[in-house]
Formats: structure tokens, sequence, C-alpha cells
């Protein structure tokens, strides 16, 4: 397509709000107008309008601390609510209930988008204890235990593109161990590592897989309670509930 006729479809005012997003979307941190406009080489005025139209309609929002503008889970929620991802969590919630319900303890379900895992469904624990993760909520895959299941269990072409992604960001050391823990989640079938993020909880993970391959991982963070079930036990229903799971998609 030439110059003359790209230039003709361009819409310079979707492309400051998409550029907004998109930056957004990669910020560690909220930011500021000043902040954006900064980053984006654009002035204030030239952006303001566009944030004050994000933010009415729920894509943008101040944070909690007031230190700058963030995404909202709007995208995340208009995403996750068509196609491959509403039959997922359509079939998967039911089963989720229940096994939460059997083990009273917390679950979710994570997908991978590009480099990191995104929580997409979860089911808190029924009783006075638990620990879940929002829905949204995400990490990168090289450092989440429903990261590691779900690139484990991806098949070798695909790992090897994954591992051009994500080798970088890692030390050799790093990535040799994480190489080893997704060789002995795929031999086992699960992986259980204890959370590296907070003491006290051994993330349990299993793969659901359709008539594709892997889609998501469906993790448990158990925590020892009382009387409750065993970290053996709890992972004999998650590894049944994944498996009644990817049946019923097809795997």
């Amino acid at each position: 397509m030439s110059d003359k006729a790209t230039s003709k479809y361009r819409a310079p005012a979707l492309e400051k709000g998409l550029d907004v997003l998109e930056l957004l979307a990669t910020a560690k941190s909220p930011m500021t107008l000043s902040q954006i406009s900064a980053r984006l080489d654009r002035s204030v005025s030239e952006l303001f309008r566009m944030v004050q139209v994000l933010e009415i309609r729920g894509y943008v929002g101040m944070s909690a601390s007031g230190e700058g503008f963030e995404l909202t889970n709007k995208l995340f929620s208009l995403g996750i609510s068509r196609g491959p991802s509403q039959n997922l969590l359509a079939s998967a919630l039911p089963l989720m209930q229940t096994l939460s319900d059997q083990t009273r303890q917390a679950c979710h379900l994570a997908i991978a988008s590009d480099d990191r895992m995104v929580v997409i469904a979860r089911i808190e624990a029924p009783g006075d204890v638990g620990f879940s993760v929002r829905v949204g909520y995400q990490r990168p895959l090289a450092h989440s235990t429903s990261g590691l299941l779900i690139y484990a269990f991806q098949k070798p072409k695909i790992r090897e593109q994954w591992r051009a992604l994500l080798k970088p960001g890692l030390s050799p050391d790093e990535w040799a161990t994480f190489e080893a823990q997704a060789e002995k989640a795929l031999a086992q079938g699960h992986f259980s590592a204890p959370s590296s993020y907070i003491d006290g909880i051994t993330d349990i993970s299993c793969p659901v897989i359709n008539d594709v391959g892997v889609v998501a991982a469906l993790t448990m963070p158990w925590i020892h309670i009382e009387d409750g079930i065993t970290l053996d036990d709890a992972l004999v229903r998650l590894k049944a509930t994944a498996k009644t799971l990817s049946k019923t998609l097809g795997g």
C-alpha cells in the first residue's frame, strides 16, 4: 500500500488513544499526564481530552494512591467475553466451583499473553481462610507456577518460539532452573512449588488442554488448614478437575 493510501485511512485521534493505552499497558507504575505526554512526545494539551475520555469510558483510571493513571480491566473483560476464552470460562467455572467446595481452597485459571500469564477466572475458598488472586492479575511467565506449567506443555515448536522471548530476561542459571522445572512438570503432569510471592502457600498447577494443545493452567494456591485437605489429596482433585475440563474442551 502506498504512503498516500496509508495516510488516507489514518485516524489521528484514535491513534493517540491507542498510544496511551499501549503505553499504560507496559508501564510498571501509574503515570501522570505529564509523564504520558513526555513518553509519547506529545503536548499535555494534546492528550488531556483524550485521557479524559478514556477515563470516562472506563478504560483508564486514577490509581488508588492518586499518583497517576493506570489501565482498568475493561479491555481485559472485553477480550475474555468472546470466542474461545468465553467457551473456556463457561466450561471451567462450574468445575472450579466444585473443586473449591470439595477442597475448601481457592483456585484460578490462567492463560498466556505474550510473555506474561493472566488470570481470567477465580473461585474463592468457601471458608474463612484462603488466598486468591484477582481476575486480571499478571506475572511474567518465567516467574509464576502457572506460566511455567503452560510453557512446559507447549508443543516443541511453540516452546522454541517462547524460549526466544523469555530467555533474554533471565540469567543463565535462572534459565537452566526454569527449563529443568518445565521438564519435570511435563514428566509428572503437574507442577508444585512454594509460592515465590507469599510465604506459607504452595502453588499446584495442572494443564488444561483442548484439541490444539495447552490453553490454560488450573492452579490452586494451597494453604494448610487445620482439619483441611492435605496437599497430596488437593493435587489429586486438581488433576481430576483439569482432566475433566480438558475432555470437555476436546483435549
